[in-house]
């Protein structure tokens, strides 16, 4: 069992990635860590592709309790753990890393954030009953799962590459089904809700051409991009009456469970935080 917090000596956590310059984590832990009176630290450190393991190894010793995962080593860092959470090995990818009894544990919480972001924004978007996915990588995996734990009866995951979006659908079951992205006008009829899962409309990325006028006019539209903080997608939604969820919820959501294991406290995501978060990304460009 963890010690009362205010007893525990200054802990350290990280979030590692290349590039990693522009994460955005230690802004959120360090405000947890300020609002709560909890002594410790979270820094961002850069861990190149082949120095993983090395880092993992030396973790401890350098004291830190723990650490975040971002591109490129999600997946190396599930292989690389001792111990894993169902949904981290659901998921085949790692973003939330802790040592618990001299092991390294590995989880995903993407899942969990994406989650809690739409219970947030947008209450009783769990009426929905069909959804259309934009984009089959690793954050389409982890949204899905969340989806159907809420009772969404069937969800359409479209791809350019059908090939990974089928693989999905055997993945998942028979609610999952696969189809090309072309398609997504014509399956857009029926969906209840609307989530773009890629990087297209990112700050720096290729736009996401995908008019909405089939879209139903009820219809909850779901970005996860956060720079800008507005994109294109959720624009022309709001414009055209939908209710709209960004990607910063997502960001901010995932990040609490870590929080909890390495600092053990349960942090809230405030409206002061999030302005935090807009500002910062704007100052960026977004």
């Amino acid at each position: 069992m963890d010690p009362p917090v205010n007893q525990m000596s200054a802990r350290r956590a990280c979030v590692i990635g290349s590039p990693i310059a522009h994460s955005r984590s230690p802004l959120i832990h360090g405000y947890w860590l300020q609002t709560l009176g909890i002594p410790g630290s979270y820094d961002k450190i850069e861990v190149k592709p082949g120095e993983l393991a090395e880092f993992f190894a030396s973790m401890a010793e350098k004291g830190f309790v723990g650490c975040n995962v971002t591109v490129p080593h999600k997946e190396e860092a599930l292989k690389l753990a001792q111990r894993r959470t169902a949904r981290a090995e659901e998921f085949g990818a790692a973003n939330t890393i802790w040592i618990e009894n001299g092991e390294i544990w590995a989880d995903n919480t993407d899942s969990h954030g994406y989650e809690m972001s739409l219970d947030q924004e947008a209450p009783g978007w769990d009426t929905a009953r069909r959804a259309l996915v934009l984009g089959a990588g690793g954050a389409s995996r982890a949204i899905i799962a969340a989806l159907l734990r809420r009772g969404v009866e069937r969800i359409d995951c479209v791809n350019r590459s059908v090939e990974r979006a089928e693989a999905l659908a055997a993945l998942f079951g028979s609610k999952v089904h696969a189809a090309r992205f072309e398609e997504a006008p014509v399956l857009m009829k029926d969906a209840d809700l609307l989530v773009n899962t890629t990087a297209l409309g990112m700050r720096g990325k290729d736009p996401l051409v995908l008019p909405l006028e089939t879209l139903k006019t009820d219809a909850l539209v779901s970005d996860i991009v956060y720079v800008p903080l507005e994109t294109d997608l959720l624009r022309e939604a709001k414009a055209r009456g939908h209710r709209i969820v960004g990607g910063l919820g997502m960001l901010l959501h995932q990040a609490v469970p870590g929080f909890v294991h390495w600092f053990g406290a349960t942090p809230s995501v405030t409206p002061e935080l999030r302005a935090i978060l807009e500002d910062d990304v704007r100052k960026a460009g977004g």
